[in-house]
Parts: structure tokens; C-alpha cells; sequence
């Protein structure tokens, strides 16, 4: 199964400390882990929100995973709004073991740069200096 989620800076770092193969735990104030069912909402959450959110950095990423199909379908669709915007709601407490279901890695698929980015960036690669050096670190 093909999802999406939308990041800001400082959670793309953390994906990229793992070596692109995990999503760092929810803060203690987010119940739940949502990935997206359409590339086409993350763009929009990531381009229209996350990039004007001081808390992302300005910055909004489109990451696309894999998930093994028997273990996504666990969890049941929910429709936050029209048909083109639904979500998976994965309890946070479950995070750790839904990365444990992941088939491949996280790959960065789309970003957007607000006007108020400050970061520097990898000019080969499009994405800031400082995702490429916690990719590195691993």
C-alpha cells in the first residue's frame, strides 16, 4: 500500500537520522500518526500549510512509502473531507511497529520552500544541507 505525509523541516531531519527507514515517535500532544491515501492532499498540506508554518521550518516535503498491504488495511480509512482526503489513523503508540511494517524506504518526493526559509540548501539534491547531513549520520 502507497502512502504519503506531508513534513515539515525538523521531522524530515528525524526521518533522515534514520536512515529513511522510520517516522520519529508523535510528540506527547499528538495521539495519532496520519499518513495520507493521495499524493495530491500531502502536496497540498505541504505547499499551503507547511511551508507558511513557523513550527515546519517554512519549509513543507512530500515523503511517499510503502506500507505491507495486511498490516495497512488494519487501520480503517477515515474521510476527513471529500473523497480525495482520506487518512490512516495510527495510534501513536503503535508508530514504532508500523515502521517495523514499512517495505523500503522513505523517499522525498516533493518540496516547498516558504518566503521566510532560512536554510541552507544542497543544491544537487533540492533539499536542505541539514536533512542531507542527518542522512549522513547513520
Amino acid at each position: 500500500m502507497e502512502l504519503y505525509r506531508p513534513v515539515g523541516l525538523k521531522e524530515l531531519e528525524l526521518i533522515a537520522a534514520s536512515g529513511f527507514r522510520a517516522f520519529p515517535p508523535r510528540l506527547p500532544w499528538q495521539p495519532i500518526f496520519y499518513p495520507v491515501l493521495t499524493r495530491e492532499y500531502a502536496t497540498s498540506i505541504a505547499r499551503n500549510w507547511n511551508s507558511k508554518d513557523p513550527a515546519s521550518g517554512f519549509a513543507g516535503f512530500v515523503t511517499a512509502f510503502e506500507v505491507e498491504d495486511d498490516y495497512g488495511g488494519k487501520f480503517p480509512i477515515q474521510q476527513v473531507g471529500g473523497a480525495a482526503i482520506g487518512e490512516l489513523w495510527v495510534p501513536a503508540g503503535e508508530l514504532d511497529e508500523f515502521n517495523g511494517h514499512l517495505a523500503g524506504l522513505i523517499r522525498v518526493i516533493e518540496w516547498y520552500y516558504g518566503n521566510q526559509f532560512a536554510g541552507a540548501l544542497d543544491q544537487p539534491s533540492g533539499l536542505p544541507a541539514s536533512v542531507i547531513t542527518s542522512g549522513r549520520s547513520t
